[in-house]
């Protein structure tokens, strides 16, 4: 605590006078308490228009990220059996960003199936 008049200055600060960027002391915690496969994936699911196009993300979406599986809901059953046919390389479209390392898998879901329907 500062005393009244005593100004803040780098002699006061633990880390030298530089401050932390917000992003690496979020990422320590994040590690510090096993997050970071989990904040990674949802990563992947809130960048999934960027990573995959927008022609791609108009049919289908990421809509969640649980334990290495990536859970993609498509719009119908044509579009499913396409980006089954595609899942080596939407997998690598993912890994080519340092963030989506932490997707194993990617299971496609159609309609509902325990999540909300995806568009429209």
């Amino acid at each position: 605590m500062l005393r009244k008049n005593q100004q803040f200055s780098s002699e006061n600060s633990r880390s030298g006078g530089q401050p932390k960027h917000f992003s690496g002391v979020l990422g320590r915690v994040m590690r510090s308490l096993g997050l970071t496969n989990s904040y990674n994936g949802w990563l992947v699911v809130t960048r999934w228009p960027q990573i995959v196009g927008t022609a791609i993300a108009e049919k289908a979406g990421a809509v969640r990220y649980e334990d290495g599986f990536l859970y993609v809901a498509v719009k119908d059953a044509s579009w499913r059996q396409e980006l089954a046919m595609r899942q080596d390389e939407l997998l690598e479209k993912i890994h080519s960003f340092p963030y989506g390392k932490s997707v194993k898998e990617i299971r496609l879901v159609q309609g509902r199936k325990g999540f909300e329907d995806y568009g429209d």
